[in-house]
Parts: structure tokens; sequence; C-alpha cells
């Protein structure tokens, strides 16, 4: 195999991450029938604070706060509480991608696995174990505890370390978003594979070194 590494984001790319089907999960424990316009409306406030949280303007504790204040006051609560109640539902409903598992298997003995995720301490490992996931996963390195953002480069040189510095050259990055995983391994100096979903465009001069709709045609790529 070309790679000694490979880091694969969380969310979207290992993991399916329905946030709306985790929310109506939390909000139903809570005797609240949450809407597709609730979520619409929530999602008004959330996309962006993500945006400011890559972009390293907010911390993870402004973003857990904010995204559940209105909902906290409205329901006599916490945003904490709210926010650890949404983990706890996420966690509930987890599953990995398909072809996931596969991939895992394909990779085990050739080259060791990473993750790198902007998603919250919280969820990982308990995702990772409820999934069977951990027995092939290496280092998991989660931004809120590095304290910076993919696509920061800090996160990756964390990473890069915590992987034993293996050479640049023999390191993938693996992801579903093109500007926190694709830009920021092209930023960093590794290859990237853009897990491209939906069949978008390539924006903003952002070129992977990959694209794949699927990660049965990575698997294809890495044991060619």
């Amino acid at each position: 195999m070309k790679y000694d590494w490979i880091f694969f984001d969380a969310d979207e790319t290992l993991f399916h991450f329905d946030a709306f089907k985790g929310m109506q999960l939390m909000f139903s424990r809570k005797g609240v029938d949450f809407t597709e316009q609730d979520f619409a409306t929530y999602q008004e406030v959330n996309k962006p604070l993500w945006v400011d949280y890559q972009n390293g303007d907010i911390t993870a504790d402004e973003l857990k706060h904010t995204r559940f204040d209105s909902w906290a006051q409205r329901l006599n609560t916490t945003p904490a509480e709210l926010n650890s109640a949404f983990l706890e539902a996420m966690a509930d409903i987890c599953a990995v991608l398909p072809g996931a598992k596969e991939l895992m298997e394909a990779i085990t003995g050739k080259a060791k696995v990473g993750i790198i995720t902007n998603g919250f301490t919280d969820l990982q490992a308990i995702r990772l174990a409820r999934t069977g996931m951990d027995s092939y996963v290496d280092q998991v390195i989660i931004s809120e505890e590095v304290g910076t953002a993919k696509p920061d480069r800090i996160i990756f040189e964390h990473a890069l370390q915590r992987a034993g510095n293996p050479c640049k050259s023999k390191v993938l990055m693996v992801g579903d978003n093109l500007h926190s995983d694709i830009l920021g391994g092209i930023n960093f100096g590794i290859e990237t594979c853009w897990l491209n979903h939906h069949g978008a465009a390539a924006t903003d001069g952002i070129n992977p070194h990959y694209t794949v709709s699927s990660l049965t045609e990575l698997q294809a790529i890495l044991e060619a």
C-alpha cells in the first residue's frame, strides 16, 4: 500500500451524521415534537457557528452553548444539558457509512488508521465502541482537545506527532468537507481524497489528489 497512515474525518466520512434524526430523538425524550421547520431554524444558527469554529473565531464551548441557547430558555434548562442530550441521542442512532468496515479490513496490517475530527469529544469514543470501529483505529485526534479545528495546520501537525512523525508523502487525508479536510490536508502538504457523496463540483481552486463517491471506490484505489 502506498500509505503508512490514512487519516479520516469522522462525520459523513466514516459515520452517518443525521443531525435532524438526532434532534428529533432528543426532543421526543423531552416530550417535544421537533419539526423540519424547527430544524431549519436551528441550522440558521448552527451552520454559521461551525464556520466560525473552523476559522478559529469561537471556541468549542461557545459553539455548544450558542446553538442551544434559545431552546434552553424555552425548555427552562441549560445549553450544556441540551448539548449532552443531543450527543447522547446521536450516539444512540450512530451507524457507519456503507463500505467503511470493509475498507478498514482491507487496510488492516498494511497501513495505520487515524481519525481527525472537528466533532466533539463526548461522541467519539462511544460511537467507535458501539460500531466496533475502535478495533481498527490507532489514533483519534479531536479538535476540541487540541484547541484548534481543521483546516488549521496545527491539528494536522498534532496528528502526525501522535502517529510518530511519518513522512508526509506516506500520509493520506480522507474527508467529505472540501474546505476543512481537503484544503487543510493540501495546505499541510499531504495527499488528500475527497469523499464526494453528491457529485458536487470542487470550488475555490481546491484540487484533491483523488475524488471518490464512496468508500468502496477508495478501497479499490488503495488496493490497486
